[in-house]
């Protein structure tokens, strides 16, 4: 038993065993996953466009107050009156608090060259404080952009319908075009005697929501306020796209 020769061959066979297991219980099963994780030859590819129509629920527009004077504190005094009443009159029209946004606030100084000293100088400071708002009642928007002007309101921006929730539009875009691509891809591989198995792997290319566009109405800080009587405005219906592409196994 002390023979070398026979310790040799001892170690030899407990090698063996050893890599026997390593191949039966390890390595076999990583070339199973790795096999498995490859494309299989025979696939198919599909396209599909869905699509929704959608009615804009939600109408945006900005406007500004915007003034020019020598001293500061008095613009920011004149302007926040000016703003305030326009908040007052917004809310009397039925909006919301949380449909109401300052979203602009913007004091500059206003200069003048003088050819005499090749410098400039400050004559005065330019004040706009911008407010958005969004409206839910659409028969309301033209008596509240007629209704702004009169209160000192001298910058009026477009007016954009959208829709509240996008995502709820385009995921029923998105579920008609892969009930699209799978009728396709059931149809051709059927021609061809065979059947579509698990999706491989899938892509989607998604339209964001139109958002129809009126333009805006701007007029001269200067100018006596004086009542607008915009036209009727229907915000309509826009569609809605989402475009899937699936690749499917061929069984």
């Amino acid at each position: 038993m002390n023979n070398p020769k026979t310790w040799f061959w001892i170690l030899l066979d407990a090698l063996i065993a050893v890599a026997v297991v390593n191949v039966i219980f390890f390595v076999m099963p990583l070339l199973g996953r790795l096999a498995n994780s490859f494309t299989p030859i025979r696939t198919i590819t599909v396209a599909a466009e869905g699509k929704t129509t959608v009615t804009p629920d939600l109408a945006q527009s900005s406007f500004s107050v915007l003034s020019r004077g020598k001293n500061p504190q008095d613009l920011a005094d004149g302007n926040n009156q000016k703003i305030s009443a326009v908040v007052a009159f917004l809310k009397t029209e039925g909006l919301a608090d949380k449909d109401i946004a300052t979203t602009g606030y913007n004091l500059s100084p206003d200069y003048q060259y003088d050819s005499n000293t090749q410098r400039n100088f400050i004559t005065g400071y330019t004040l706009t404080q911008t407010v958005t708002v969004k409206m839910r009642d659409f028969k309301k928007v033209p008596e509240i952009i007629g209704g702004l002007t009169p209160l000192g309101v001298n910058e009026i921006g477009g007016i954009n319908f959208t829709v509240e929730n996008p995502e709820r539009f385009l995921a029923i875009a998105r579920a008609d075009a892969f009930m699209k691509a799978q009728a396709k891809a059931n149809e051709m591989a059927g021609e061809n005697g065979l059947r579509i198995g698990r999706v491989l792997n899938l892509g989607e290319s998604s339209s964001p929501v139109p958002i129809p566009y009126y333009g805006g109405m701007s007029l001269r800080a200067e100018a006596a306020p004086q009542a607008i009587a915009p036209p009727t405005i229907e915000p309509g219906t826009q569609e809605v796209t989402d475009n899937v592409t699936l690749t499917y196994e061929l069984e």
